[in-house]
């Protein structure tokens, strides 16, 4: 579960820097991040 946890912080951050750096729109982060999310099983974000 811990290297799950760790791959899925991983994939967030990476998407992160893409929009941070106007390489995806905000509509995208969310999108991917909600997929993201639901392939790794997480219910909840605490950090949005």
């Amino acid at each position: 579960m811990n290297s799950k946890l760790i791959r899925y912080s991983m994939q967030i951050a990476m998407i992160k820097q893409l929009l941070n750096l106007s390489l995806i729109t905000e509509s995208e982060f969310h999108q991917i991040k909600g997929k993201t999310m639901r392939e790794y099983g997480i219910i909840s974000d605490l950090t949005s």
